[in-house]
C-alpha cells in the first residue's frame, strides 16, 4: 500500500507481536492525558470499520499497565504525558517483542522532537491529531497489518530542527551500495514494490535488503532506520524525496 500524498505505508520491521490477519478486527488502546481528546478519539475510532477500542490510559504508566493486561493490537500513544512519557512507555512495551503491541504516536505538531525520539524507541509511525478520524483509523489498520506509517516531509522537518551528526556515525561500511540505495529510497516513503521498480529488482529482494539494513543499523523498525539515516547525514533533509 503506498498511501496518500500525505503519508506512505511501508513494511514494518521487528519490535512487535504478530501482525493482524487481513480483515480481522483490530483492538486499540488510546493513551492521552487530555480527557476530551482521549474520550473523543475513543468514541469516534470505535465507530470506524474494523476497529474496537478496548481501553484508555491517561498517562504512560497506565498505558503500559493496560497494554500488558488487555494485549491490544495497537496503542495510539501521546508523547507528552505525566508520570511516564510516551517515549519511555513505548520503550518499555517493546522490551517484550513477542507480546508487544504496535505503537502509533499521536501528536499535535509535526515538528515535535519527542516524536522522533519515540520513533527511535520503536514506534511504527505517527499521526497528527488534526487529521480526520477516518485517516487516523486507516493508520491504525495499516500498522496492525504489520506495516508502518511514514510521513517523509514531516519527518524531514523534525530532523532538520535537531543537530545532525556526522555521516561517519552511521556504520556505512557495513552497508552494501545497494543497501544504502534502498535506505535512501525508504527515506522518501516508497513502498517495497516501488523500491523494487526503481532498482529493477524483485520485491522479495528489496525485502531482504530492508531486513539487512535494519539488522546492520540496529533499528527497531523501518521508520527508526530512516531517522538514523537523516540524523547521521546519509540522507539530507530537503533533498531526498
Amino acid at each position: 500500500m503506498t498511501g496518500s500524498p500525505a503519508s506512505a505505508a511501508v513494511t514494518a520491521g521487528p519490535g512487535a507481536g504478530p501482525a493482524v490477519t487481513a480483515g480481522a478486527l483490530v483492538t486499540l488502546l488510546i493513551a492521552d492525558d487530555d480527557e476530551v481528546t482521549r474520550s473523543g478519539l475513543g468514541t469516534l475510532l470505535g465507530m470506524q470499520p474494523g476497529i474496537t477500542v478496548v481501553g484508555e490510559a491517561a498517562d504512560g504508566v497506565e498505558a503500559v499497565r493496560q497494554a500488558r493486561l488487555l494485549r491490544p493490537d495497537v496503542v495510539l500513544m501521546d508523547v507528552r504525558m505525566p508520570r511516564l512519557n510516551g517515549i519511555e512507555a513505548t520503550r518499555q512495551l517493546l522490551a517484550e517483542p513477542v507480546t508487544a503491541p504496535r505503537v502509533v504516536v499521536i501528536t499535535t505538531f509535526e515538528n515535535d522532537g519527542y516524536v522522533t525520539a519515540a520513533l527511535g524507541a520503536g514506534a511504527c509511525g505517527f499521526v497528527l491529531k488534526r487529521l480526520p478520524v477516518p485517516r487516523i483509523a486507516e493508520a491504525v489498520r495499516v500498522v496492525a497489518a504489520g506495516e508502518a506509517i511514514l510521513f517523509p516531509a514531516a519527518l524531514r522537518r523534525m530532523v532538520t530542527a535537531r543537530p545532525l551528526g556526522s555521516a561517519e556515525a552511521l556504520p556505512r561500511a557495513a552497508l552494501t551500495g545497494r543497501e544504502e540505495e534502498v535506505l535512501r529510497l525508504m527515506a522518501t516513503g516508497l513502498s517495497n514494490p516501488e523500491i523494487a521498480q526503481s532498482c529493477g529488482v524483485s520485491p522479495e529482494t528489496v525485502k531482504t535488503h530492508v531486513g539487512n539494513v535494519l539488522t546492520k543499523l540496529g533499528a527497531q523498525n523501518r521508520t527508526h532506520a530512516v531517522v538514523i539515516a537523516y540524523e547521521t547525514g546519509l540522507v539530507v533533509p530537503g533533498v531526498a524525496g
